[in-house]
């Protein structure tokens, strides 16, 4: 009889669609008994299976949908390689409430700090909070600006978008035109996370206006958490090349101070 009820509950679980309690049926079942689980206890252990996997399986559809190249955590970020940046300030981004209040976060630094790692880090604890994202680059984001207004829409209407590695490549004034539009209308309603190699003085050289890049900054600043991460690369961390640059960096610091 016991095999037979046991059938049947897989039949009704399969019936309703409930891939992960099937998954874990037998056991868990094996578990209560083993621990002498109550009936509610049994149905709960269940369930948070099952509530757990369609969570997951939701975070992975809005990574997937926000374009993300790939996964990254703030616990996966080595804040011992770059000492002189101020952990709880980092940390403090992801409670979101930046999202709830409109503003905008800018990394700063050069190339292998972790600015991206951090940006991607907070799209998806966005995404775990059901909040719409979109990851773009700047080059990406300027194409997309081009093109029709269906496909610039999403850019515009998504909770946050991240637009990754601004002053890599320079612009035209036409597309500084175009990124200020975009920033004009997402500002005071929605956020962007923007990366950057460039310091906000070069800004002026990456978007070849003094006018265009004081009023892109403007609205980007206006209600905006930036982040300057200073420091080398992590990716030639070990790299005889990376040594060579610290040894002269470091004799050439010795030979100011002896001068």
């Amino acid at each position: 009889m016991e095999q037979l009820t046991c059938e049947r509950l897989k039949e009704n679980i399969a019936r309703l669609k409930l891939a992960r309690m099937n998954e874990v049926l037998d056991a868990t079942v094996a578990l209560a008994e083993r621990e002498k689980m109550s009936y509610l206890s049994f149905l709960d252990r269940l369930f948070e299976e099952e509530v757990a996997a369609k969570e997951k399986r939701k975070v992975d559809m809005a990574m997937r949908l926000a374009g993300l190249p790939h996964a990254k955590t703030i616990e996966e970020y080595d804040f011992g390689f770059h000492p002189h940046l101020d952990k709880k300030t980092v940390v403090e981004l992801f409670d979101l409430t930046f999202l709830a209040k409109h503003e905008n976060v800018i990394f700063l630094g050069p190339p292998g700090v972790g600015k991206t790692h951090l940006a991607i880090a907070l799209a998806v604890k966005a995404c775990g909070h059901g909040f719409k994202v979109l990851y773009t680059t700047m080059d990406t984001l300027i194409a997309r600006l081009k093109e029709s207004p269906n496909k610039v829409k999403p850019y515009l209407t998504a909770s946050l978008v991240v637009v990754d590695e601004a002053g890599y490549l320079p612009v035209t004034a036409q597309e500084a035109y175009l990124f200020f539009q975009f920033v004009s209308k997402r500002y005071e309603k929605a956020s962007i996370i923007t990366t950057s190699n460039k310091s906000f003085i070069d800004w002026q050289e990456l978007f070849g206006d003094q006018v265009i890049a004081s009023a892109i900054l403007d609205r980007l600043l206006h209600h905006c958490r930036v982040v300057n991460i200073k420091g080398h690369s992590y990716r030639l961390r070990g790299k005889m090349f990376a040594q060579q640059i610290n040894q002269n960096q470091g004799g050439d610091a010795a030979a100011a101070q002896g001068s």
